[in-house]
């Protein structure tokens, strides 16, 4: 059985550890911040103490089996429960919030490890995904503004063919299309084109023409 303080430290431990990642989320003000991950890391801890120690007075006696393991691996699973209400999809297809779900895994991880008594593992996850979270951030800056997707919102007439006006666009080599929505109103067509490395300079003169078509009602780009 553990003593009494090596309880304390190794929940203080693991709370303290799930606060370092839970500080890095609080400040971009997600749903799953410092307390949310703090609790996550306290209750594997916990989670993995009483699955490794709690059923220590009845094992070895006779007709008794168990694996001690089986309750701590049901927070792998379980914490994904928790990790999926973060993530939110958006009606532009956008979806937010996996990073998050991915740190309440690896705070869980942390948490089990800690309870665990790999005290080392522990510090070196929390190192390594403080470093994913925070340090990592200006390369994915960088390299999201040189392939970031724009956006051509396009409203046109409902009663004219909108055939000549997309020949027009596509043919254009600096507008590399990837994706193309359409949505029908009661009175109009919606038209939304995505593609990547679209500077204002190049996209000028498309709008350019665009704003020379009478049939074209709203155009936005973003």
């Amino acid at each position: 059985m553990l003593s009494w303080s090596e309880i304390v430290i190794r929940l203080f431990l693991a709370s303290l550890l799930g606060a370092l990642i839970g500080l890095e989320r609080e400040r971009k003000h997600w749903a799953a911040g410092l307390r949310t991950h703090m609790m996550v890391c306290v209750g594997s801890c916990l989670v993995m103490m009483v699955s490794a120690f709690g059923f220590s007075d009845i094992l070895g006696t006779k007709d008794v089996t168990l694996d001690p393991s089986r309750i701590a691996a049901q927070v792998v699973s379980g914490i994904g429960f928790l990790g999926a209400g973060t993530i939110l999809f958006s009606k532009q297809g956008t979806i937010r919030g996996l990073t998050t779900a991915a740190g309440l895994w690896t705070v869980a991880g942390i948490g089990l490890a800690t309870g665990g008594g790999m005290y080392f593992a522990a510090g070196i996850a929390t190192t390594i995904a403080l470093l994913i979270l925070w340090g990592l951030q200006p390369i994915e800056r960088m390299y999201d503004k040189k392939f970031t997707q724009k956006t051509l919102r396009i409203v046109t007439n409902l009663q004219v063919d909108n055939t000549e006006l997309f020949k027009g666009i596509l043919s254009k080599e600096e507008f590399k299309i990837q994706i193309l929505t359409c949505e029908r109103n009661e009175d109009e067509f919606i038209f939304q084109l995505k593609g990547d490395n679209l500077n204002l300079l190049k996209i000028d003169s498309i709008i350019n023409d665009l704003k020379q078509n009478a049939n074209v009602k709203e155009i936005f780009w973003a």
